[in-house]
């Protein structure tokens, strides 16, 4: 009994406050890499729900689309309005629409159906992109696809409005290292290259004299083909080098990983403390908590991109949230 009374007042929740489908997500930056969730909260008219059609705008590029257990997933691509200029290949045609079909979703349950794609970085601040939807039931249709931006219709497309991109998301050309001592970075903003997204960047702090410091990051390869770590630099050591800590019988050793650190395809590699890292060698000067360094990231494939480090306490195990600690000064 406790289950159906779950459903029912689900049900009720999903016919009033989820009426029409939409995108969990409800802003994305320019320029910056998302997943695109699409909301189913009920099929057509009480019918289940067999295929669910999902069509990608113009200025929405490299698109993949995440299968689904129990549903068969089709796509099907075409010329893209505006070419894409992915790391100096120019991409003038990618995916365009995405449909799951043969599965079965009853009209009193709900599921999310998810595309991860990159918006373009010259869309303007302020921009509707719609992503229209259609469901297919056994004798009727649901059709998401008002693109109109009209109040009250009785069809609206499923939308997400473009933001400003942040500077630290771009793809390998930013410019400076060393100290920033009065900028807003945060390291919890993703930074993308490509395939590949960095979270969670962050160093911790030095006593002084200190020769040598560690880095931090989760990095994800959405990709198809496995990349690799090979190198990193900042001016505020002589040089870094990629380690990993292991063990080597009862004892725990760090060595550098000479080859570089490799990012299988579709898989997430976290840099941590007591495992994979990066090595400050040579400090020129101490890190200081509260504040951030840049530092530069070069992947066998990828490229480069720079990207902030916020500098915690001396034994943080995560990153440091600027604005929670004064600026020491050298």
């Amino acid at each position: 009994m406790k289950h159906f009374a779950l459903a029912g007042a689900f049900a009720l929740l999903a016919g009033s406050a989820f009426a029409h489908s939409t995108l969990e997500q409800k802003e994305a930056a320019a320029g910056s890499t998302t997943k695109i969730t699409l909301r189913v909260p009920h099929g057509c008219n009480g019918e289940a729900t067999h295929t669910v059609r999902l069509t990608l705008p113009d200025g929405f590029y490299a698109a993949k689309p995440m299968p689904k257990a129990g549903w068969e997933l089709s796509t099907a691509k075409g010329a893209y309005a505006t070419p894409y200029n992915n790391h100096g290949t120019e991409m003038t045609e990618g995916l365009r629409e995405v449909t799951w079909s043969g599965g079965h979703l009853e009209s009193d349950w709900y599921d999310e159906f998810t595309v991860r794609g990159t918006f373009g970085a010259e869309i303007a601040p302020g921009t509707v992109m719609y992503f229209p939807a259609l469901q297919t039931c056994a004798n009727g249709v649901a059709d998401w696809t008002d693109v109109s931006g009209a109040h009250n219709v009785a069809n609206p497309a499923p939308k997400i409005t473009i933001v400003a991109g942040d500077m630290a998301h771009g793809h390998g050309h930013g410019q400076g290292n060393g100290h920033d001592h009065g900028s807003d970075h945060s390291s919890a903003a993703p930074v993308t290259l490509g395939p590949l997204e960095i979270t969670g960047a962050f160093s911790r702090a030095t006593l002084p004299n200190a020769p040598v410091a560690g880095g931090f990051m989760t990095i994800t390869n959405t990709g198809e083909s496995a990349d690799r770590l090979v190198s990193a630099r900042t001016d505020v050591s002589d040089h870094m080098e990629v380690h990993e800590m292991a063990m080597n019988g009862d004892v725990m050793q760090m060595r550098e990983l000479a080859d570089g650190l490799e990012i299988p395809a579709g898989e997430t590699v976290t840099l941590k403390p007591g495992s994979f890292h990066l090595m400050f060698m040579g400090l020129k000067a101490p890190l200081v908590e509260g504040e951030t360094v840049m530092v530069t990231l070069t992947f066998e494939h990828a490229g480069e991109v720079s990207l902030p480090l916020s500098i915690g306490a001396i034994n943080a195990k995560t990153p440091a949230h600027h604005g929670d600690h004064g600026h020491a000064s050298n």
